[in-house]
């Protein structure tokens, strides 16, 4: 087990931290199972008004690491457990920590604007951008790739699955986000499979994306009233 961590050494990272945070707002909630909602919104869970309105834009960040209840955690950290440790084997550590945010954060965009009034929390847009970085490293070096396509084919069913039942179950998970961080990570992914010298210009398209979506929703959040 020791030799697994410190091989998955960063995949296993962001799922300690992520149930660090669990245990924090459990404790504030007063409760292990179910997450109070103002709890979430007062540790960081995106909502428009505050994120958008107020410019507190560090929710995109915070909403990443945090989750509705045991359910939603566990689900979750599985899926980063399956698809977080095959990442690992074929990125470097940089290129793995820049799809996770900025699938995480785009996707946290993407949310903002579907659902201008809901609370979103959970790390689903940056694991299924992880997961969308593994689609594209395998879409980039596909003639290579065979032997590794029904391994992947199975944790991708496992994970649409576990999904599924956390979007329709949930009422805080936005399956809007999932589809965000998905395409952020499935665009890292071949690009950087392809070039590990794209980081650069990986992380300023995606700031800009970042900007120019920010933007947008401050213009079109004025015109709601909430």
């Amino acid at each position: 087990m020791l030799a697994d961590i410190k091989r998955y050494k960063l995949t296993y990272a962001i799922i300690g931290l992520n149930l660090l945070v669990y245990v924090f707002s459990a404790f504030f909630s007063q409760s292990f199972i179910d997450m109070d909602l103002k709890i979430l919104v007062d540790m960081g869970a995106l909502y428009g008004p505050y994120t958008v309105q107020q410019e507190q834009w560090w929710r995109l960040g915070t909403a990443m690491f945090l989750h509705s209840g045991m359910t939603h955690l566990l689900m979750n950290m599985f899926s980063l457990y399956l698809i977080g440790r095959s990442a690992e084997m074929y990125f470097d550590m940089k290129s793995y920590i820049s799809i996770y945010l900025f699938s995480g954060l785009i996707g946290g965009l993407v949310s903002l604007y579907v659902h201008p009034a809901s609370v979103g929390v959970g790390a689903s847009g940056a694991i299924f951008g992880i997961f969308g970085a593994l689609a594209g490293f395998f879409l980039a070096h596909k003639e290579h790739m065979e032997t590794h396509t029904k391994a992947f084919m199975k944790d991708f069913s496992i994970i649409i699955g576990i999904n599924l039942v956390i979007g329709f179950s949930i009422e805080s998970v936005d399956v809007s986000a999932h589809i965000g961080g998905l395409v952020i990570g499935l665009v890292g992914g071949f690009l950087l499979s392809k070039n590990i010298k794209f980081l650069t210009l990986y992380n300023s398209a995606m700031l800009l994306l970042g900007l120019v979506l920010a933007t947008y929703l401050f213009t079109q959040y004025a015109q709601v009233t909430f």
